[in-house]
């Protein structure tokens, strides 16, 4: 009867059951397996292992590439770890905690980066770090710059007669609101905070490449490089594809005979890297576009043609 009256609900309903019983089902295999390392081997897989992380699209989070990283770090049979970056960059503060992060690992066992067709700006700044850089001649990389943006719907909101009301405690409390212009003191104080995270940026690459402060500045106006241009500048080292950098991580750490890639295995259910995916695509969209009212943020990211 209440499949009757109500079929969209009792399908939602249902839907909902299957889900959660799949994620049950998940997470009960998963503790039924206590001495799974979490890794995926190759087929015939054996001899010196590689760990490999991948780090793809726009960098919204760190939490998973962090918790990889460590996993590696602190297990012995890893003779060294190759980071695939295919990425425009990201958020600042999530490049900054994973680019800390390499440098960790890069005091215990040698971290080779790979950079596959975009590496730039938040993506190069977790790069920066590894022993060694390689791209592939048609890498984009570079961007090193900040970039923070605003959209302004004061006239719309005139035309479709809203009003905006905003009651605050400090002067600049609501500053990048979209329904006013931007105050000369607003822009001057985001235009300080961007420069700062600039020089962040500036510092942990001259820190990670060991090159002079004074020539990154020369490089840091947020222009891309391909590889090739990037290699003659100093950002990148060799010339090659992921299964040359993990030949080279391998050589290295002084590995002997046959180099075997190993890779976090995906331990999440379905259901949560939908919603994970999901979040990342509206942070990518955020970043890109606007920053939102009264809540900006500075981003290490590259905006492609079209963005």
């Amino acid at each position: 009867m209440f499949s009757r009256r109500h079929p969209f609900l009792f399908f939602m309903i249902v839907f909902a059951a299957i889900i959660m019983g799949g994620i049950l089902g998940i997470r009960i295999v998963s503790a039924l397996s206590p001495s799974d390392s979490g890794y995926h081997y190759p087929a015939g897989s054996g001899g010196e292992k590689i760990g490999v992380i991948e780090v793809s699209g726009v960098i919204a989070e760190s939490r998973d590439i962090v918790f990889r990283l460590k996993r590696f770090r602190e297990d012995d049979s890893i003779r060294a770890v190759v980071l695939r970056v295919d990425s425009p960059g990201g958020g600042a503060a999530p490049s900054q905690e994973i680019c800390r992060e390499v440098e960790k690992t890069a005091q215990k066992k040698k971290v080779v980066a790979s950079m596959g067709a975009i590496a730039t700006s938040g993506g190069y700044y977790i790069a920066s770090s590894a022993h060694g850089i390689m791209a592939n001649p048609g890498t984009i990389t570079g961007s090193i710059g900040v970039i923070m943006g605003f959209m302004n719907y004061e006239e719309l909101l005139k035309k479709i007669g809203l009003k905006s009301f905003v009651i605050k405690s400090g002067r600049y409390k609501d500053t990048g609101s979209p329904a006013r212009p931007m105050r000369p003191g607003e822009k001057q104080i985001l235009q300080d905070f961007s420069d700062s995270i600039h020089r962040q940026f500036i510092r942990a690459v001259a820190r990670g490449r060991k090159m002079p402060v004074e020539k990154v500045e020369k490089i840091s106006d947020g222009r891309i490089f391909s590889g090739l241009k990037a290699r003659e500048i100093g950002l990148v080292d060799r010339m090659g594809n992921l299964e040359d950098a993990i030949q080279w991580a391998g050589e290295m750490s002084g590995a002997k005979g046959k180099i075997t890639p190993i890779y976090p295995r995906e331990d999440e259910d379905f259901f949560r890297r939908f919603l994970k995916m999901s979040a990342k695509e509206i942070a990518g969209r955020i970043m890109g576009e606007v920053a939102g009212a009264g809540n900006p943020r500075a981003g290490y990211l590259y905006l492609p043609p079209g963005e």
